[in-house]
């Protein structure tokens, strides 16, 4: 029967996790310690980080004199990974290699993302127009009174256009608005394909973008402090230092560009709300987007219901 130290739900659990890793033992921390992302994806190093053995457990497994191969298979992991220094540290730091590419190249995607849709909207000349004809259109609407003689509107009264109607009539001012401008400026219409990156924006939070930003920062700190400390670790170390060296150099660079771009793109997506005399703590980035986008949504469809009433009278 094997000698069993660790607690048997834990020793369990343990024991199922490494028939899914499929590595033999002795082998495991060698990839570990060569970073060999082609023996171990993410999944299982984060599964080996769960199943690090605590100090208790160390302490356990040091106070045991009898023959190692009558030990569980749990116990036998747990004395594999006490051989390596630090291989909690070890192993964060190899799952954050693995992963890094990936999570770079898509925070960088979701930026360049939040960027194109400002710099479309803030350069559309159509969509400015358009404006322009909002707040005419709004002025003569309110002729002699208080407000006949506004020279902006807020953002989000682009969504009450559907909320006025002419009376007695199912005629919106959303309607009214294309009605005018299919006569007198018709290559307006089209000033949603100025905005090609609208939609993809209003999916973004910019909170997450700033999480997963200092999660990589963060990432990388502890590479720089697992390599400081590795110094002493003696020879077990050395091609673990010589690898993860390799990997920070490249990193790094990549880190510098990736977050002088965040900066960038956090100065334009605060300029947008600004673009709109908005105060961007008031109305961020996403409320921008997303009011553009229904209103690009509600323009459309007025217009279409225009089109459809022209053939049916």
């Amino acid at each position: 029967d094997k000698v069993q130290l660790i607690e048997l739900r834990r020793a369990y659990n343990c024991e199922i996790m490494l028939t899914k890793v499929k590595i033999p033992l002795p082998d495991l921390m060698s990839s570990v310690l060569a970073l060999d992302d082609s023996a171990l994806d993410v999944d299982q190093v984060e599964n080996l980080i769960k199943f690090c053995p605590t100090k208790e457990e160390m302490e356990l497994l040091k106070g045991y004199k009898g023959d190692k191969e009558n030990l569980g298979k749990c116990e036998q992991f747990f004395l594999e990974l006490m051989k390596v220094p630090r291989v909690e540290s070890k192993l964060r730091v190899f799952a954050f290699k693995i992963q890094f590419n990936s999570q770079v190249s898509e925070l960088r995607q979701n930026l360049n993302i939040v960027n194109s849709a400002s710099e479309e909207i803030r350069t559309s000349t159509k969509l400015k127009r358009i404006m322009q004809t909002i707040l005419s259109l709004g002025n003569a609407l309110n002729h002699g009174t208080a407000r006949g003689s506004a020279v902006g509107f807020r953002l989000d009264s682009l969504l009450k256009l559907t909320d006025t109607r002419a009376r007695n009539t199912k005629m919106t001012l959303m309607h009214y608005l294309c009605k005018v401008l299919a006569e007198k400026m018709p290559e307006l219409l089209d000033f949603s394909k100025d905005l090609a990156s609208l939609e993809a924006a209003t999916k973004i939070q910019l909170k997450f973008l700033a999480e997963e930003m200092q999660a990589i920062s963060k990432g990388l700190e502890k590479v720089v402090q697992e390599l400081t400390a590795s110094g002493n670790d003696g020879p077990i170390s050395e091609h673990f230092r010589k690898t993860l060296k390799g990997f920070l150099s490249h990193a790094e660079g990549e880190v510098r560009s990736l977050a002088s771009r965040y900066s960038t793109v956090g100065r334009n997506a605060d300029a947008l709300a600004m673009y709109f005399g908005e105060d961007p703590a008031k109305c961020p980035f996403e409320q921008v987007v997303s009011t553009l986008l229904n209103f690009v949504k509600m323009f459309n469809k007025a217009h279409d219901e225009n089109l459809k009433q022209i053939e049916f009278e």
